[in-house]
């Protein structure tokens, strides 16, 4: 052991002591990676991704071989170290994730680090050893749908598959849906969060199969659209997703979903999806199911479900609320999107090992949001957006999370905005709270007369009874706690970053440095060149030699 300790420490000395080369050391929970090269790509942002990736695995592990020993008969007589746990990270790059998973997740077997670039691969390599995880961790050097393919035979399967892209997810998800074992799991992030959230609805359907629209609640809906493309892949082959965590965090989305196999399971699908009707005045959301289910009469088969289609459209040719059309989105899925008592597991495990997560708190603060979201009330919506609609004050989000529990429905927050309504409650009941609102602090007259939609919903005749008084049950734990919900922007310029590069501090981000604010620099420069008078150009040499 000490012959090897000494090995090692030679050959992290020599790591970069080629003449003229460059490197950067990189530290993030127990790995330390080195990086010589521009071409491999790392994005210091997405710690939270990595850590939140590590607490869902390590939880999971033992749920995997749990019920693999009970359901596998080879395994009925195996200990928890016996059944194997594989995890392909199929786009590693630096080989920074998987080095994590292999030093930070208890009982795993194997974890395959694979990148399509040779560069990357000889990176990954020398990070392995340099870290000594050889015993757990192999590179791998191959296109990451080919290699999923390969490992699609039910004996050959990974039990976790992870797929973290530059941008769009979805030509992996074929391959990958095929090549991870039952109950098995697998993590998918999106980047491409302006054709997840309508900016371009033409390219979403090419990319996901479903229609984006801009809506107050796009980031929900990226997360629902994402779900929905990664169920349709996997109903091809009789296989079916059960999510257990959904994260819409900074510029990304991040799912974790359970998947498992069953042809009478698949026909539940198009009753998990639904259309989305989307008013073009007043944004009020409504969905209308693809399917749906109802107990069997049948004697021979009591308790089963009988499929059959609902009935539509769910809305008439203009809104009840403000008298306009609709748009049509989707289909998103509608089903829950956490599997709640699976991230309690992962908030009591981060909870007791703080010390492995650089960003504990706000994986904590995420989580515990989370657990207190509506986990069959898809969607959500936004204050400001819905007082600014009429252009009255905004209330207060405590007033207006008391007013729908006093009218007996639930609310609660969405992790993925600050100030979401995510509630059962019809959207009738919300606009009649905001016309109770308009009595008290009215609108501007100039306003409402010139906008036919505000002068439209505030005309209506208040239907519900509402009562403003507050609750203390209407302030969630999670706010009085103080726990870290929703944080800042990490640094300056920060977003995916550019494709292969290492994205580690600001001398590595000029294109959006030299975007930022690029329009007050034209006009700037147009006032530069613009001629002046002379008692002008005497002003300005004045105030610049002045401040």
């Amino acid at each position: 052991m000490k012959l090897l300790q000494v090995l090692t420490d030679i050959f992290k000395r020599s790591f970069i002591m080629e003449p003229g080369e460059k490197c950067k050391s990189i530290i993030e929970g127990l790995a330390e990676i080195r990086v010589k090269s521009n071409k491999v790509f790392y994005n210091p942002v997405q710690e939270f991704n990595r850590d939140l990736s590590i607490a869902v695995l390590s939880t999971y592990v033992k749920e995997y071989k749990e019920q693999k020993i009970g359901k596998t008969k080879h395994l009925k007589d195996c200990e928890l170290h016996d059944v194997p746990f594989t995890i392909l990270e199929a786009l590693s790059a630096t080989g920074l994730r998987s080095i994590r998973y292999a030093k930070e997740i208890p009982n795993i077997t194997k974890v395959i680090a694979n990148d399509l670039s040779a560069q990357a691969v000889d990176t990954i390599k020398e990070n392995i050893t340099y870290n000594s995880v050889g015993n757990l961790v192999d590179a791998s050097h191959d296109d990451a749908c080919m290699l999923m393919y390969k490992h699609k035979n039910p004996r050959m399967r990974f039990a976790a598959i992870d797929l973290d892209p530059y941008g769009c997810p979805s030509i992996f998800l074929d391959a990958a849906v095929q090549s991870v074992q039952d109950y098995g799991i697998l993590c998918v992030t999106a980047t491409d969060m302006a054709v997840l959230a309508g900016n371009s609805p033409e390219t979403c359907y090419v990319k996901y199969g479903a229609v984006s629209l801009k809506t107050k609640c796009c980031h929900e809906m990226a997360l629902r659209i994402l779900l929905q493309s990664i169920e349709h892949h996997a109903n091809r082959y009789s296989r079916y997703i059960e999510p257990l965590l959904s994260i819409s965090a900074d510029f990304y989305i991040r799912v974790f979903v359970r998947v498992n196999t069953g042809a009478q399971q698949c026909k539940k699908t198009t009753s998990k999806l639904s259309m989305v009707y989307q008013c073009v005045g007043c944004d009020t959301i409504t969905l209308q199911p693809l399917g749906a289910t109802k107990p069997n009469p049948s004697e021979r088969n009591p308790g089963q479900l009988k499929f059959c289609l609902p009935a539509a459209p769910s809305v008439g040719e203009l809104c009840l609320h403000c008298n306009q059309r609709h748009r049509l989105g989707g289909p998103i899925w509608t089903a829950p999107i956490h599997n709640m008592p699976f991230v309690t597991r992962v908030l009591e495990y981060v909870t007791e090992n703080p010390h492995l997560f650089g960003t504990a708190k706000r994986i904590a603060g995420v989580l515990s949001m989370v657990r207190e979201e509506l986990p069959d009330v898809p969607l959500y919506h936004i204050l400001d957006k819905l007082f600014g609609r009429v252009h009255i004050q905004t209330m207060p989000i405590l007033i207006m999370r008391s007013a729908i529990l006093n009218a007996g429905y639930r609310v609660s927050f969405s992790h993925a905005s600050k100030l979401s309504i995510k509630t059962d409650a019809p959207a009738r009941l919300v606009w009649d709270i905001i016309r109770t609102w308009e009595k008290q602090f009215p609108a501007s007259a100039n306003k409402i007369e010139s906008d036919l939609v505000a002068r439209y919903i505030l005309s209506q005749e208040i239907q519900s009874k509402v009562d403003l008084s507050e609750r203390e049950d209407a302030n969630p734990q999670s706010r009085r706690s103080g726990a870290l919900r929703f944080q800042f922007n990490p640094s300056r310029h920060w977003g995916p970053g550019t494709r292969a590069t290492i994205n580690d501090g600001e001398e590595k981000m000029s294109k959006a440095k030299r975007n930022q604010n690029k329009n007050s620099k034209k006009n700037t420069e147009k006032r530069d060149h613009s001629p002046q008078s002379g008692d002008e150009a005497r002003k300005k040499l004045h105030s610049d030699d002045h401040p």
